[in-house]
């Protein structure tokens, strides 16, 4: 079904390339996924569900998008993408990759190399091959492949010949057929005043549309909201898609610290964050997988306010700043006061966040990240620590921790902290009562990822991890958490 514009020049549909042509949808639901209409609208079964979370990858697709000169290939999951949210980009598909006769790179090697197994999860494998093919990296190792792979779980286990289909192709040039949809700018309106489906094209337009409708769901990434959808079975009415608004996903740097538009995603900020310190690089790598990585950003993680986010743990450290706007008016908070309790933040009204303003480090502060979860990759985090300290002469001289998975949010520990001020990095006499102290910040639940218990054991042995790895001891036999529980750093 085909709606027209509104008068005042919005466009009232949506538009993407698909298999050769733009294509324009409107009349759609706003909570209907990508997915969704893949395999029961445009008849592209090749996609399949699995867990219809964003965890297997089965349902992998690319999106091409112009950016500059360039054409960016993003792999995602479509069971929990909503369909507006591919406005101004080419769709790709399993189904699009063979050129008549002629299998795609990717799919040839797969083939010699007997890369497909029992068929379900090879979907989703190949589009991300894909997409790591036509970005055409200049080097290409095993390594590199598991990490695109991460997000792409194969019950029939037999990873090494698809990690060698992925290697031969990279011989292979890109062959360039999918170069996006230029830009259409202004406005989306898609639906009515009472369900609708919008994408603002600039801060203006968001805030004025926000003001007027408060209840709307904000959607960067829909990494989380997605869920609400396909596991929660909400039935969201009206959706803000924040992912056409100008300027909103710059990253400047501004000397001493970096302002980030709270529209970027984690796959843009991994180099930009690695450049702080490399254990933001791992954090970063290990967040999520390549599709969440794509579509997540890091407004949305920090307005969806979840008490095992990782990336907010490490940014409280930094003493991060959060900048909040509502129309015209900007409000400044410190990140750590903006979480007041589970899911509930200090956010007014038609309010969005519009940037986080992250700190570098300077000389004689120290920094350290550590994310602790039962597998490396894909995985939640049963706790996540970030220390940073101001020393001089070996002595701390200001503080500022912080834990993930240890309370209702993310949050400083401020008891440790005055305790651990003064302390000899030297002298781990003078820095135990800190450990202790953690007990008086944390009272921390027990769930299925881990036991009360052992959360307190991880929170104190990381911060004497970070502390010895300061003054450069061997950090080789300290014990970071009981081997029962599997847990890795």
């Amino acid at each position: 079904m085909q709606a027209s514009a509104p008068m005042d020049g919005t466009r009232g549909e949506i538009r993407f390339r698909f298999r050769g042509r733009e294509v324009a949808l409107s009349g759609f639901s706003p909570r209907l996924t990508l997915l969704d209409w893949l395999r029961t609208e445009a008849g592209a079964t090749g996609t399949k569900e699995g867990c219809n979370e964003g965890d297997c990858g089965a349902c992998t697709v690319v999106l091409a998008r112009r950016i500059g000169e360039t054409t960016s290939f993003a792999p995602v999951n479509s069971c929990i993408l909503l369909l507006g949210q591919i406005d101004g980009a080419e769709l790709i598909t399993v189904e699009d990759l063979a050129q008549g006769a002629d299998l795609h790179p990717v799919q040839e090697a797969l083939v010699t190399h007997h890369g497909s197994q029992c068929g379900f999860c090879t979907p989703g494998i190949v589009m991300s091959l894909f997409a790591q093919h036509e970005s055409a990296p200049d080097r290409l190792d095993a390594s590199a492949v598991e990490d695109q792979l991460a997000g792409n779980l194969c019950r029939c286990t037999g990873y090494r010949p698809i990690i060698d289909a992925a290697l031969a192709a990279h011989d292979v040039a890109p062959l360039g057929l999918w170069q996006g949809l230029a830009d259409q700018g202004g406005d989306v309106f898609v639906g009515d005043a009472t369900r609708f489906f919008a994408a603002p094209g600039n801060l203006a337009s968001l805030g004025a549309l926000y003001e007027a409708h408060p209840d709307a769901t904000l959607v960067s990434g829909a990494t989380d909201v997605g869920l609400w959808i396909t596991k929660g079975l909400q039935d969201i009415q009206k959706v803000i898609w924040l992912g056409r608004v100008a300027g909103l996903d710059a990253v400047e740097d501004c000397g001493e610290t970096l302002r980030i538009g709270a529209g970027a995603t984690h796959a843009a900020l991994l180099p930009v964050l690695a450049a702080v310190h490399p254990d933001l690089g791992e954090v970063m790598r290990r967040f999520g997988s390549k599709q969440v990585r794509a579509s997540g950003t890091i407004g949305g993680n920090i307005a969806n306010g979840s008490p095992i986010g990782d990336l907010a743990p490490c940014l409280i450290a930094l003493g991060a700043t959060l900048v909040l706007q509502k129309r015209e008016t900007i409000r400044v908070v410190p990140l750590e006061d903006f979480f007041i309790a589970y899911r509930k933040q200090d956010r007014q009204l038609g309010e969005f966040v519009r940037a986080v303003i992250v700190p570098k480090l300077k000389d004689g502060q120290a920094f350290r990240a550590y994310k602790v979860s039962k597998r490396i990759d894909e995985d939640i985090s049963a706790v996540l620590a970030a220390f940073r300290f101001d020393i001089a002469q070996g002595r701390i001289g200001a503080a500022r921790i912080a834990y993930g998975g240890m309370a209702g949010t993310p949050a400083r520990a401020r008891n440790a902290e005055g305790f651990i001020i003064g302390a000899r990095l030297e002298d781990e006499a003078t820095w135990k009562g800190a450990m202790s102290a953690l007990a008086l910040d944390f009272q921390p639940l027990t769930d299925q990822r881990a036991s009360a218990q052992y959360r307190s054991l991880v929170a104190r042995n990381l911060l004497k991890k970070a502390l010895i790895e300061m003054r450069g001891a061997d950090v080789s036999t300290t014990r970071v958490a009981p081997p029962r529980e599997g847990a890795y750093v």
